[in-house]
């Protein structure tokens, strides 16, 4: 069986790919062969061929070369010339090659109602002509009329054949261009968040390291203990950032080598305490941390967002706000997290800020969850995270 099918489908595999006229003319060349060779070796008491005969045979082959072109057309004009030649009886033809050929090809290409037309024609045809011409054998009958059945269901199960391997190439087709899609979504996306970390990171280093620049200076000759004290806060602050840039960078790399299989390392709800007191030793901002309800585990994304937006509130108070105190509050819930952080500095002049509020917006709803910002109800600025968890996660998510 593998021997049969290891030649069999590189011919059928060529003989898709070849010029259709070139295969339907040599079809047209063979059946015209296969015809004469009654006329050229006929039995005895048979009608002797006439030029007539000859041409009418002829007549039906040659618009085989056109079958695939116009079939009905080629069926009509293969079927009016088998008539004539089986009426006209210079000889009749044993075989009807043309008309299988005909009958295939309407079977496989032609429409619904060509195709039921045709067949009843020639089922129909073949009988009167053999009741006309010739006091047929009933295995004359079956032959002819079998023949024709059978070469009509060639032609259906080509057909459906065809509109399988389309079905199966468009399907195919269709979850390629899916997983195309979907890979460029999530590069686009992975592009975003590392976007959003790397300003996340900048932004909090540079802010802390400039407040401490310019504390630096005015402090340097009355109380150098405190100079160096923010000069320290400035390396450090630079070292961190540098640290985690370098993480950053070298994931990236990773990923590049492995295919993008390694996740780039990122900060939790657990890190938040060391944030607070960085910020706090580093800026001078008293800030406080508090934390109501009982915490629950909550997903990788979810965490990294809760944490980047304390960060990201923390940051824009450092470089806006001017404020003496913030707070830092995590009210849990059965069904969300809320995050609150509010400070004593400028309000409204912020509440349209910059790319910092736009990201931690789209990092809330990258989790099915919301941001707000805002003046506080006292004053100052305020910014509300709000993030589902849970089951509720899973419904905000869709």
């Amino acid at each position: 069986m593998s021997d049969a099918r290891s030649w069999y489908a590189p011919v059928v595999t060529r003989l898709r790919t070849t010029n259709p006229y070139v295969v339907d003319s040599a079809l047209a060349v063979l059946v015209l062969f296969a015809a004469s060779l009654q006329w050229m070796f006929p039995d005895e008491g048979d009608d002797r061929l006439s030029l007539l005969g000859w041409l009418l045979g002829a007549a039906t082959a040659v618009p085989l070369v056109w079958r695939r072109r116009s079939p009905y057309a080629c069926a009509l004009a293969v079927s009016a010339a088998t008539t004539a030649m089986a009426y006209y009886h210079a000889p009749p033809p044993d075989v009807l090659y043309g008309g299988f050929v005909v009958l295939y090809t309407m079977a496989a290409l032609g429409l619904p109602w060509q195709r039921r037309t045709m067949l009843a024609c020639w089922l129909l045809g073949a009988v009167l002509t053999m009741q006309h011409n010739e006091h047929s054998e009933p295995f004359e009958y079956a032959f002819h009329l079998t023949g024709m059945i059978c070469a009509y269901g060639l032609g259906v199960l080509a057909r459906v054949q065809r509109a399988y391997t389309a079905a199966v190439e468009d399907r195919a087709g269709r979850l390629e261009r899916e997983r195309a899609a979907e890979t460029a979504r999530a590069i686009a996306q992975e592009r975003s968040r590392i976007a959003r970390d790397m300003h996340d990171i900048l932004a909090h280093a540079v802010s802390l390291m400039v407040v401490q620049a310019e504390a630096g200076p005015v402090v340097v000759r009355s109380d150098p203990d405190r100079a160096e004290a923010a000069f320290d806060a400035i390396a450090a602050s630079g070292r961190d950032a540098m640290a985690q840039l370098r993480r950053i960078l070298g994931v990236l790399k990773e990923e590049e080598r492995r295919g993008g299989a390694v996740r780039l390392p990122q900060p939790d709800l657990a890190g938040l305490p060391h944030l607070v007191r960085q910020v706090s030793d580093s800026t001078g901002l008293e800030v406080g941390l508090s934390v109501r309800g009982r915490p629950c585990p909550l997903p990788p994304d979810t965490e990294v967002a809760a944490y980047r937006a304390v960060q990201e509130a923390l940051t824009n108070t450092v470089k806006h706000a001017y404020a003496s105190c913030a707070q830092v509050e995590l009210d849990w819930a059965e069904d969300e997290l809320t995050l609150t952080v509010t400070d004593d500095g400028r309000g409204p002049a912020r509440s349209d800020g910059g790319h910092g509020l736009i990201g931690l917006r789209e990092r809330a709803a990258a989790c099915g969850g919301s941001a707000e910002t805002g003046t506080g109800p006292e004053g100052g600025f305020r910014v509300v995270v709000r993030l589902p968890v849970g089951a509720d996660r899973e419904a905000a998510l869709g």
